[in-house]
């Protein structure tokens, strides 16, 4: 009888030739070996493929404990004394010298529910026989002193640009000739997991590869099943679940709630979602800790510099697709959804207005980064259905945090159709309403929709009159000087930035501020008046709220370069604007960059050719204006991105 009797024959091994180097190189010395992995990723696979191999080529011999066969605490000495055949009363000792004599390697196979007293065996077995080898299979290491832990992690789809990887070779291999396309497309839904693609080919006696590939997109691969020599493994959701038994009940309790955050993720807003009267605080980071130790979470990043320096990044975090839907089923089922999902938005709402403060205070490109970081989650707590009106307007809240990534960073169609559906939803008059349909209007002036923005603004006025809100009707006025500027209407542009620049803000967090209408007004005088104009620019920059203003600083620059294009010396103009079109990329916004990037290349091949600069006229492309070869910006956001 072979120590895999009731597993058949060995099934093929792709994609782990390292893993099975180094488990093969191990074994060569005397400390214990554990694979480890998530649910499904292999570990038994590869480590009989490494011992069988060993057996074939040598005078090894592999004694084989299956520690989830019901098997408890008590009986795991008596159930390896069996395996070798030795009497019941024999010890520790006496099945030491066995394996010894035999060239036996111990495999402790699925230590998961038997962890403690399996390393209380290999512990008595090595203090007896130190050069015994032992080779362990679990979803997290034994502890022990000396243990090689050799860490198993999904299989790559891809190893580079149209180069398939080891998960597509091991679909092909279940399927034949197949589109490749559509062989990707499954192993990216499946996100590489071996039991779950083997589960998955199963399906294809009654459905295509395209069929398989949509139903993944839209249901997950959590209810697939098939014959298994294990329960657990018949399914994907059998694996979860045993692993899931295992974890205490605060563990469990964090691991469903966590299923409500579609991205990665920091410790901070982990305690946010999965704190409550139930699991505290402090607690939160401990089972973090025990999650990814049980091969349950993905470390994405590790902990970076000194913690509470000011330059340390915390780790970072990441729940498998197949736990995430496994946790979502058992949030639902405990009745715990609803209040996950609140505590998710309001805490998008919080890193929302964190990245608004950090755009206009500390750095708007760190403010980037932390809205690049959080993307997913920002996406999902902008498009999720609201629970509820208080739900709603948390999103409208954070939609409204988010202008200066609509208005300054160019994504502006976005945020207009996010301020659209949230403000149908948010129908209280309050002054966040007023400000989501300033925005909304902004965005429209920005874009030239002129039927569209003024409702907006003229709503927008109304409101901000019945709050008192000084500071709306200056934006309104920064708006419509926008609109002004689209209609070459540079009276009334004017107009309406001389009266929004002399506001003095009393909230320096949202908007454009009065530095930003002296910038404009800078760029509205330009081609008319050079004196005024430079007097506006030196007005904006000495109005900054923050040195590090490069949306600011980049639209003085382009004032100057304007003015001395109109007025002064070329080779400043062009100066001037090579410096604007690398501030504003510091930041984005294409609309500008094309401006700035027409105007470079007028300003160069006028150099060149050592032409009179002309002064702009009613038929010259604006920086302002979108030409028909303007490339449309690719959204931000992953939903509406694909068109949701």
């Amino acid at each position: 009888m072979t120590a895999w009797a009731d597993h058949g024959p060995l099934p093929g091994v792709v994609g782990r030739a390292v893993e099975h180097e180094r488990v093969a190189g191990l074994l060569a010395g005397a400390a214990p070996v554990t694979l480890t992995g998530p649910a499904g990723v292999g570990k038994s696979l590869l480590a009989r493929a490494v011992l069988e191999e060993r057996t074939e080529t040598g005078p090894d011999t592999v004694v084989r404990i299956a520690c989830w066969d019901g098997l408890t605490a008590g009986e795991l000495p008596g159930a390896l004394l069996r395996a070798v055949g030795l009497p019941p009363r024999s010890t520790v000792e006496d099945l030491a010298a066995h394996c010894r004599t035999h060239r036996a390697i111990v495999l402790l196979d699925d230590c998961d529910p038997l962890l403690d007293a399996c390393a209380v065996l290999v512990r008595r077995l090595l203090r007896a026989e130190p050069a015994l080898r032992i080779v362990a299979t679990a979803r997290r290491p034994l502890g022990l002193p000396g243990e090689r832990v050799v860490a198993l992690a999904p299989l790559p789809v891809t190893l580079g640009e149209g180069i398939a990887g080891p998960a597509v070779e091991l679909l092909a291999a279940r399927t034949g000739p197949a589109a490749p396309e559509l062989l990707a497309a499954v192993c990216r839904a499946l996100e590489g997991c071996p039991l779950a693609i083997g589960l998955a080919a199963r399906q294809l006696g009654r459905m295509t590869l395209a069929q398989l590939a949509a139903r993944l997109d839209d249901e997950g691969p959590l209810h697939y099943s098939g014959p298994s020599p294990t329960t657990r493994h018949t399914s994907l959701y059998a694996a979860h679940a045993a692993g899931y038994a295992l974890c205490s009940p605060v563990d469990r309790r964090v691991w469903a709630r966590l299923s409500v955050l579609p991205g990665d993720f920091d410790p901070w807003l982990a305690g946010c979602v999965c704190s409550s009267s139930d699991v505290p605080a402090a607690a939160v980071d401990g089972a973090l800790e025990r999650l990814r130790t049980a091969s349950v979470l993905a470390c994405v990043r590790d902990a970076e510099g000194t913690p509470g320096s000011g330059t340390g990044l915390p780790p970072r975090y990441r729940l498998p697709r197949g736990a995430r839907e496994f946790g979502r089923a058992r949030l639902r089922e405990t009745g715990d959804e609803a209040g996950a999902l609140r505590r998710f938005r309001q805490a998008c709402a919080a890193l929302a207005a964190e990245a608004q403060i950090t755009w206009q205070g500390t750095g708007q490109q760190l403010a980037v980064r932390l809205v690049e970081d959080e993307q997913h989650h920002l996406d999902a707590a902008l498009t999720r259905p609201p629970l509820d009106a208080e739900d709603a307007l948390s999103a409208l809240e954070i939609a409204v945090s988010l202008w200066f990534q609509w208005a300054a960073c160019g994504f502006r169609r976005e945020g207009r159709a996010h301020l659209d559906r949230l403000l149908r939803l948010s129908r209280e008059d309050t002054a966040l309403r007023a400000r989501a349909l300033w925005l909304a209007g902004y965005l429209a002036a920005q874009e030239n929709a002129a039927t569209t923005a003024e409702p907006l603004l003229a709503r927008a006025w109304t409101a901000a009159v019945m709050h008192a809100d000084d500071d709306g009707l200056a934006r309104i006025a920064h708006a419509h000087a926008v609109l002004a500027l689209y209609r070459e209407d540079t009276t009334t542009a004017v107009a309406c930035l001389e009266e929004a620049a002399r506001h003095t803000s009393r909230d320096p967090w949202f908007g454009p501020g009065p530095a930003h209408s002296w910038a404009l007004l800078a760029l509205a005088l330009a081609p008319v008046d050079a004196v005024r104009a430079q007097t506006a620019a030196h007005r904006a920059w000495e109005s900054r709220h923050a040195d590090s203003d490069f949306w600011l600083h980049s639209t003085i620059l382009y004032a100057h370069a304007l003015i001395e294009r109109a007025h002064g010396d070329p080779a400043a103009a062009l100066r001037a604007c090579r410096k604007a079109l690398v501030a504003k990329k510091l930041i984005g916004d294409p609309l500008f960059v094309a401006g700035a990037r027409t105007m470079l290349a007028g300003l160069r091949r006028g150099a060149r050719s050592d032409t009179p600069v002309r002064v702009p006229g009613a038929g010259e492309v604006r920086w302002w204006r979108r030409t028909s070869s303007d490339a449309p910006r690719r959204p931000f956001f992953s939903r509406l991105r694909a068109g949701q």
